[in-house]
């Protein structure tokens, strides 16, 4: 089978994750890097056969990627994922997709009108027990659903300290961009669409600039209500925590990327799920991946796309569509914060 071609712009973390994922992906030849770091470029001349370059334009023109990976800062995807777009290369973005909902309208409908496959990296989709989570809810085993949570915590900012991108809102820094959407996401795809935001506070702890928590009460489509809750500077956390629960009229979920807790009032045999409390453990619902860094979502997320594009097929998780309506809640939320 011939092979497509792939690149990467951004060699940050994810940037390099994503490089180690796709070099080791069968089906795909691993042809170009992008980033302004001479050191990083150094380093892929040096122990790669990748062409690497500074100018993502240029990559794009000389190497005509079948797809390329864009893991830059959020304030970069606007123009790059167009230009990609633009010269019919498939693209996947990091998220969250844009700072500015009406750029992100602009993509979807390029990517659309060009039928160019398109995914934006909301990783937790790609977790078993999240998926479980979904199936689960479709099939109404815990009924009609009363109230849901979503939460996330971690470490990212424990002290003052000097600035980044992650710490201006322009580039999209701050705990709503880079946490609170993975939740906000989440809550989207699995429950509802949030539709009204009644309550929003963005919360300052240590940075300067922008907030480090994010507090919201959201009332989705479906008419159920919920928090989210969503701190990056805490340090009682190794890495990011992120967790939905969920109560319904017979019994209630806990789930997070380690294991889902369902609790019924009656049996269920159909889901052979007996009253009183289940656990299950990521173990029984992991995907199998071609190449496993940091936990298999990531590399099952590359697998989802590269196959989409062999297959020139559209992606039904984490389209550009959907990164989209994630960007409008996150504005909901900004101009409700506004106005408290």
């Amino acid at each position: 089978m011939n092979k497509i071609k792939g690149s990467i712009i951004g060699l940050g973390k994810m940037g390099l994750s994503h490089a180690s994922i796709v070099g080791a992906h069968p089906s795909v030849e691993f042809v170009a890097v992008c980033d302004t770091s001479s050191m990083i470029l150094d380093a892929f001349k040096k122990y790669t056969k990748v062409n690497t370059y500074s100018d993502y334009k240029k990559m794009i023109d000389n190497e005509k990627p079948d797809f390329t990976i864009i893991a830059t800062p959020t304030r970069f995807h606007y123009p790059m994922v167009k230009y990609a777009l633009d010269n019919n290369v498939n693209v996947f973005c990091e998220k969250p997709f844009c700072l500015v909902s009406t750029e992100g309208e602009e993509l979807v409908d390029i990517a659309t009108r060009k039928s160019l496959v398109n995914q934006v990296g909301y990783h937790n989709h790609f977790i078993g027990t999240f998926r479980e989570l979904k199936r689960l809810l479709d099939e109404n085993v815990i009924g009609e659903l009363v109230h849901f949570s979503g939460e996330a915590y971690g470490p990212v900012v424990t002290m003052e300290k000097g600035s980044t991108w992650r710490s201006k809102p322009e580039e999209g820094g701050g705990c709503l961009f880079d946490y609170a959407s993975h939740v906000i996401n989440l809550i989207q795809e699995i429950i509802g669409r949030p539709k009204t935001v009644n309550g929003a506070l963005l919360k300052s702890i240590y940075s300067k600039g922008v907030e480090d928590a994010v507090y919201s009460l959201l009332t989705l489509e479906n008419g159920v209500s919920g928090t989210l809750l969503v701190n990056w500077s805490d340090e009682t956390y190794r890495k990011m925590s992120t967790s939905i629960s969920l109560q319904g009229k017979k019994g209630k979920i806990i789930c997070d990327a380690t294991e889902i807790k369902i609790y019924l009032k009656e049996e269920n045999k159909k889901e052979k799920l007996e009253k009183g409390w289940t656990i299950k453990y990521i173990t029984e619902f992991a995907l199998p991946v071609n190449f496993e860094l940091r936990g298999e979502e990531y590399s099952a997320q590359i697998d989802y796309f590269v196959e989409n594009v062999i297959n020139r097929q559209f992606g039904r998780t984490n389209t550009f569509s959907q990164g989209l309506y994630t960007d409008k809640v996150i504005e909901m939320i900004i101009d409700k914060a506004k106005h408290n």
